[in-house]
């Protein structure tokens, strides 16, 4: 009786959100409809409203929002808009666990999470990697870091937003990860935007090439595992084998579609940043290896 009590009781704990963007509002939500009682600021009040008709209560200050739970989620525009809610309210911190759900660099990550330490308060680095929409689906998930502990003394009440996956103790894995992440996102997005202005010169509506565009998206990571067992083995013991593709044959179409998006009049800085990898593992004397093998260049010298 008292385990299910207190099992109860860790599950139905109070939550502070602090940014009520549609990230913030999505994880409120949640919250609510799962018991947790939420205590929201926002710095434009009025964007509370619709929470608080959910059911979430109105903190007046900063300080009232801190010291109404153990637990505080922070959906902010970055790590400065932390600082400049918290600083009013740092003696409120102690004892208490802040995730930084926000986006910024891994640097400023771990230097925030030297500033909780200084105020005595628990840090998480967090980072969402769905959309307000899917917050509480099955799809969701979200990265961590910082120290497990922390992560599992609250893993029920975070697990209701997405799926936890703790990277490791150094706070700025998370926000490597989210990085690493958008990073292949927008510039799959830029690459669905050059491919339809592309077929657009050629009198193809969005409505018809996003579909096949997409779909080829989509098999991506399949064409990608059918070429390795283990995706990213052999990137780790530094072999670029060059069976199925070279760098000389993806050099050659990256060649191609700057001459063709050249003759269209189409932006080049996409095909010309791709190109550009391709080049110098040529003249580095690659062309024989597996394209994998612009790592090096990316990565700069070393």
């Amino acid at each position: 009786m008292n385990e299910q009590r207190n099992r109860t009781t860790r599950q139905n704990s109070a939550v502070t959100v602090i940014g009520l963007g549609p990230m913030g509002q999505a994880m409120t939500r949640t919250l609510l409809a799962a018991g947790h009682p939420v205590t929201v600021w926002n710095r434009t009040a009025g964007r509370a409203d619709g929470v608080v008709t959910d059911g979430a209560t109105l903190a007046a200050t900063p300080s009232e929002a801190v010291e109404a739970s153990d637990l505080m989620l922070l959906s902010l525009t970055n790590y400065q808009a932390m600082y400049d809610v918290l600083d009013s309210a740092t003696e409120s911190l102690a004892g208490r666990t802040l995730i930084n759900l926000s986006s910024d660099t891994p640097d400023t990550t771990r230097e925030a999470a030297t500033w909780a330490a200084g105020h005595d308060a628990t840090f998480l680095t967090g980072g969402v990697m769905v959309p307000a929409p899917m917050v509480g689906t099955e799809a969701a998930y979200v990265y961590y870091s910082g120290p497990e502990d922390a992560m599992q003394s609250h893993l029920s009440t975070l697990t209701l937003l997405g799926a936890p996956k703790h990277l490791g103790e150094d706070p700025g894995l998370a926000q490597m990860m989210y990085q690493a992440q958008l990073t292949l996102f927008l510039t799959t997005l830029s690459g669905l935007m050059h491919a339809t202005a592309m077929l657009g010169t050629a009198g193809m509506k969005a409505r018809e090439a996003l579909p096949e565009l997409l779909s080829f998206a989509d098999s991506i990571g399949d064409i990608l595992r059918a070429g390795e067992e283990n995706p990213g083995a052999a990137l780790d013991a530094g072999e670029h084998p060059g069976n199925l593709s070279t760098v000389t044959m993806m050099g050659a179409t990256s060649d191609h579609i700057v001459e063709t998006s050249t003759s269209l009049g189409l932006d080049l800085a996409l095909p010309l940043a791709v190109q550009a990898h391709y080049r110098r593992a040529i003249e580095d004397g690659h062309g024989g290896d597996n394209w994998t093998r612009i790592i090096d260049g990316i990565r700069g010298p070393r």
